[in-house]
């Protein structure tokens, strides 16, 4: 019988690891099961974080458009400001042109009536020469 109790005591503690393999087997079972929860939502995780990088992407480049043609509306201002100004400045050059046209007329005017005066003066120089002679000559 010794070798049959040899063979009882392999077979229980073959039935023994038996049971431990069987419990090692469910816990691998389990610890896949959640490996691959944890992979299909972490590849969810992925996902949604591929669509939020691609909704601010797209919101990023409709800004940026958005700016460019606002920048351009501003341009298109600044220029249509520019044009009337050089508008105004042909104006203003143009006004100042006239009346250094008419201070010239003036100043003319003024040298014809100074020649005027002079001439003037310069009679009644005469006249009171002549009237002071014959006033001597009396």
């Amino acid at each position: 019988m010794a070798a049959g109790d040899d063979i009882e005591k392999r077979v229980a503690a073959l039935e023994v690891r038996l049971g431990q393999v069987s419990a090692e087997v469910h816990a691998a079972r389990d610890d896949a099961a959640a490996a691959r929860h944890l992979a299909a939502a972490r590849d969810r995780d992925i996902a949604d974080l591929g669509v939020k990088v691609d909704a601010n992407r797209s919101a990023i480049n409709a800004l940026g458009e958005q700016t460019r043609e606002r920048f351009d509306a501003v341009d298109r201002r600044f220029d249509a400001v520019d044009r009337r100004f050089d508008a105004l400045d042909r104006k203003v050059d143009d006004g100042f042109r006239r009346i250094d046209e008419e201070f010239r007329k003036v100043d003319d005017g003024f040298i014809e009536m100074r020649g005027k005066f002079d001439a003037t003066a310069a009679g009644l120089d005469r006249i009171v020469t002549l009237l002071e002679e014959r006033g001597d000559r009396r």
